[in-house]
């Protein structure tokens, strides 16, 4: 029997498929005299279509009659592009997260290699005339106290086993420096060094300050560059000519041969889980690939999630603690403004518009945060009580002022803004509720000499408009910041005097369980871009709930002692990390479809006779159509990991073949982090 190639491709069927390697005076002839090793890319025919996999393994049996397999086209490459460490990583992704081995690992590569063409050798070609690098290391500027010091030591005294370290570290404590002198250990005995953000506009930040300290290649990876870009960088690391990479979740997949520490910065993120196609944790993988190379992983962050928390109780996880700001700065003070009766304008008190006056004529900043971009979220009749919405999903439209537009958040439809009511003809429409450009344009009104950036989502599309206006802020050209998540996440702003956060209260009655732990994040991390240099920072958090039990414990005792609450309600509640969840997500073209496949689905579950799992649904999902399609979800969850992953190892396999599933679009989304 001829040898058989097993052959990964991207299909959402969860198998490899047996090929022949090419024949005799085929196109791909040539190459088959190229010794065949896992990892080559490979050409072949897939039912009318020829696409690109990955050769998982030779072997010398089949279970398909061999005159029925087809040949190889070609063998795309004289080496593997993917070594064993990711082939492994892939295969662990591949049986815990239940998707097929071929979407893993072919979305693991730079989209250039997933086709057909000449992108790698053009790439090689370019990478063979940069410069050779220098592997200079400056010594740092900064003294580290006791605190960064013993941190330092504790990390250092396991840096050649594969532990994971928890560093929770106050906003401002100094996390970075003490990233930068793990790093600089790790360059001086020849090793790399990958560095996860969550954000896109936090690399060229983290990148600026690693080419401050370091005079050696660093590389980005993240869905910013253009696709040659991202594969020049992608080699460079993978042939071991990148000392740093720094990149977005994606980039925990990038081969590096000289791996000593992986560090996942703002490891509390939800940015680092994917939400859609193959959804993974890239902050859970950058633990599992540290321990494959036997490396040491750091996660960082001031606010640690429960899960991270509940891993140190386990012993699982060492921590480790930065409860002091760095240099002379001290944390701010914090208080809240109760607005309950109180006459908005914009949604800004007249408390908290007097205390920016204060702090811009002291020559401060001031940073003002409202989750919501646009202008505002409704657009309504106040005759008859028409609200303009969106004709593909069960939302809202937002109106949007530059251009004028409205425009759905949840499937990216816009529309025109129309001149008078669709319901009775009247042209007074109202808008209700405040976006961050409403609240840019009311500012200017109060602060009309005073420079304003607003960075959102629709501010930083454009190439390099993030950078600028990051730079206009440390130019002091801008000194009031307007802004959503993005502006709240790691950076470093040292003139910023004032922080405000517009409305707190969405996190304290929501129903999504994780609602809590991410408010009680993002106001430590809205508080932490104030007073981080030496002068005096000032937080102020606008509520309709100032008697709020958990507000005034955060406040009062700080995210420590608020994390510790919320662990204690989960396991009384039996939610992670105390238990284990998968969320099986279906959409149709009919309302029907969704719910029909789930009921089908369910039953099969049930057939396979696993305890240890309860089946919740199905349920029409919170957002019942979107983007055109009807929404259902099933949701499983178990006291045990182990439990939850023997029912699914069997089920998800067997969905496939299920007659419902044709008629649907569905998902499998292991510990997922939203629920709606």
């Amino acid at each position: 029997m001829p040898n058989i190639l097993r052959i990964a491709i991207a299909s959402p069927l969860r198998r490899l498929f047996d090929y022949l390697p090419p024949s005799e005076g085929s196109e791909g002839s040539e190459s088959s005299k190229v010794p065949l090793q896992p990892g080559m890319r490979v050409r072949v025919p897939f039912g009318r279509r020829e696409v690109i996999g990955l050769l998982w393994e030779v072997r010398s049996q089949t279970d398909v009659p061999v005159d029925k397999l087809k040949a190889v086209l070609a063998v795309l490459d004289a080496a593997p592009l993917l070594p064993d460490e990711i082939m492994a990583l892939a295969k662990w992704v591949s049986d815990y997260y239940h998707y097929s081995i071929g979407e893993v690992l072919l979305s693991s590569l730079p989209v250039s290699l997933r086709k057909p063409g000449n992108a790698l050798e053009n790439a090689q070609k370019k990478l063979a005339k940069l410069p050779e690098g220098s592997n200079e290391i400056l010594a740092s500027p900064v003294t580290l106290n006791a605190h960064q010091e013993d941190t330092l030591k504790k990390i250092r005294e396991k840096s050649k086993a594969a532990s994971v370290f928890l560093l929770s570290g106050i906003t401002g404590s100094g996390k970075t420096e003490v990233y930068l002198r793990v790093i600089a250990d790790n360059l001086a005995q020849g090793k790399q060094a990958l560095v996860l953000v969550p954000e896109i506009s936090l690399t060229p930040q983290t990148i600026a300050r690693f080419e401050q300290r370091f005079k050696v290649p660093i590389v980005a990876l993240h869905s910013g560059l253009t696709n040659p870009a991202r594969l020049r960088a992608w080699l460079q690391a993978a042939q071991n000519k990148a000392a740093i990479v720094i990149g977005t979740r994606s980039a925990v997949f990038t081969p590096m041969p000289t791996l000593g520490v992986v560090i996942v910065d703002e490891e509390h993120d939800g940015s680092f889980k994917q939400q859609s196609g193959l959804r993974y944790s890239a902050r859970d993988l950058a633990v599992v690939r540290g321990q494959m190379a036997n490396v040491p992983v750091i996660l960082g962050t001031a606010t640690p999630s429960l899960e991270s928390l509940q891993n140190v109780t386990r012993k699982r996880y060492i921590p480790l603690s930065l409860p002091e700001r760095a240099g002379d700065a001290v944390p701010p003070q914090v208080s809240m403004i109760d607005i309950r009766g109180q006459r908005l304008e914009e949604g800004l008190s007249n408390q908290l518009l007097g205390k920016m006056r204060t702090h811009l004529e002291n020559e401060g900043q001031v940073l003002i945060f409202l989750n919501r971009r646009g202008y505002a979220p409704v657009l309504m009749c106040h005759m008859c009580g028409w609200a303009a919405e969106c004709r593909r999903c069960d939302a809202r439209l937002i109106l949007h002022h530059a251009p004028k537009h409205l425009h759905c958040h949840h499937c990216d439809a816009q529309q025109a803004v129309p001149r008078h009511c669709p319901g009775c003809e009247q042209t007074d429409l109202s808008l209700l509720g405040v976006g961050t450009e409403r609240l840019e344009e009311a500012l200017q009104q109060h602060f009309p000499d005073i420079g304003i950036a607003r960075i959102d989502r629709d501010t930083t599309q454009r190439k390099g408009a993030m950078e600028g206006l990051i730079d206009s802020i440390h130019a002091g050209e801008n000194r009031i910041l307007v802004g959503t998540q993005m502006l709240a996440k790691g950076h470093h702003f040292p003139q910023v005097t004032l922080a405000a956060i517009l409305d707190a209260d969405g996190g304290l009655l929501s129903a999504d369980f994780r609602a809590s732990e991410r408010l009680g994040q993002l106001i430590v991390q809205v508080a932490g871009r104030a007073g981080r240099a030496e002068r005096l920072g000032e937080v102020l958090i606008q509520t309709h709930h100032p008697e709020h039990p958990l507000l005034r414990e955060l406040l009062a005792h700080g995210y420590e002692k608020y994390a510790g609450t919320l662990l204690a309600q989960r396991q009384a509640s039996c939610l992670p990390p105390f238990a284990h969840l998968a969320l099986l997500h279906a959409e149709g073209h009919q309302e029907k479809m969704p719910m029909d496949f789930l009921q089908e689905a369910k039953q099969a579950a049930v057939a396979l006779k696993k305890s240890g799992v309860e089946l919740l649904g199905p349920i029409v999902s919170p957002m019942a159509r979107r983007a055109g399609r009807y929404r259902a979800q099933l949701l499983l969850q178990a006291p045990q990991r182990g439990a939850l992953h023997q029912l699914l190892s069997s089920w998800a396999p067997h969905l496939e073949t299920l007659k419902s599933a044709r008629r649907v679009r569905w998902a499998l989304d292991v510990d997922p982090i939203d629920t709606f």
